[in-house]
């Protein structure tokens, strides 16, 4: 029994190791953003890191078993360790693991904690249950004030645009979000209920949007096409409907949808969701 348990527990790590060799036929969707090959490239490291650590558990775990696992075999000893092997082996993987961490926070403050370029496309999303809502400037480029009092759904003013304010009075809103490739793009988002979490899976973005907070997060797209943004945070009973669409468009389809006015943008909005469809 033991020698099957032994020969069992090497052939997981095997087995767990091999699908992830083959990654290429179920992993991420192929990346189509400037800072994409930076999050895979963290990804990896800290795969093969961890990938190391559980094969050398398992294949250590397999042979106690195997050399201790049967009546009459060598018994194992009790031993109350070695100090200096403790401290030398915590030492050696708080390195490892803090050194990964610090590669990883450098790609996170580029998209978190640094300024979007100053030509950035700027977008405000704001979650709720169960929907996301993309407010664009309009034609004058300028948003409209917004004040959470302002919500209102009856009337299609899901990120509560004042009505008053007449820079707001060409804002378009929309649940789909449109931007231009090979463009920075800076979203800021905000939530109207519960934690929400935007992730465009094709753009390495995954990011949560919080009551009470503005959070900006910036990428740059670069292909054009359709890619679904799911909620990837559980928000209530409908949370597996809470899904949009983010279109990528050229420079000249975003500029020409970008100055028309509400019904004509929305129009244009239908033809070109089912253009990339």
């Amino acid at each position: 029994m033991g020698k099957a348990l032994a020969l069992m527990l090497v052939l997981l790590a095997v087995g767990t190791v091999l699908l992830f060799v083959g990654q290429d036929t179920w992993w991420f969707p192929q990346n189509h953003s400037v800072h994409g090959s930076a999050i895979d490239a963290q990804f990896m490291r800290t795969l093969v890191v961890v990938g190391i650590a559980f094969v050398g558990a398992q294949v250590a775990l397999g042979y106690a078993v195997f050399r201790f696992g049967r009546k009459g075999d060598a018994r194992a000893v009790y031993s109350h360790g070695s100090t200096r092997l403790e401290i030398t082996w915590t030492l050696i993987t708080a390195a490892i693991f803090i050194a990964i961490a610090v590669l990883g926070q450098r790609v996170w403050a580029q998209l978190h904690l640094n300024d979007a370029p100053a030509d950035s496309v700027k977008v405000s999303v704001v979650g709720q249950q169960f929907q996301w809502n993309f407010h664009y400037p309009g034609a004058d480029n300028e948003f409209g004030k917004t004040d959470p009092k302002f919500y209102d759904d009856s009337t299609l003013n899901f990120v509560g645009v004042d009505p008053s304010d007449a820079k707001g009075r060409d804002d378009v809103q929309a649940t789909t979000l449109l931007i231009p490739v090979n463009r920075p793009v800076e979203l800021t988002l905000r939530s109207k209920d519960v934690i929400h979490s935007l992730f465009i899976p094709h753009m390495r973005i995954k990011q949560d949007a919080v009551p009470g907070l503005a959070i900006r997060v910036h990428f740059t797209p670069t292909q054009v096409g359709r890619y679904e943004i799911p909620c990837a945070e559980l928000c209530g009973n409908n949370h597996f409907n809470m899904k949009s669409f983010l279109l990528v468009l050229t420079e000249e389809e975003y500029s020409d949808l970008a100055t028309k006015p509400d019904e004509e943008f929305k129009t244009r909005l239908g033809e070109l969701l089912q253009q990339y469809k």
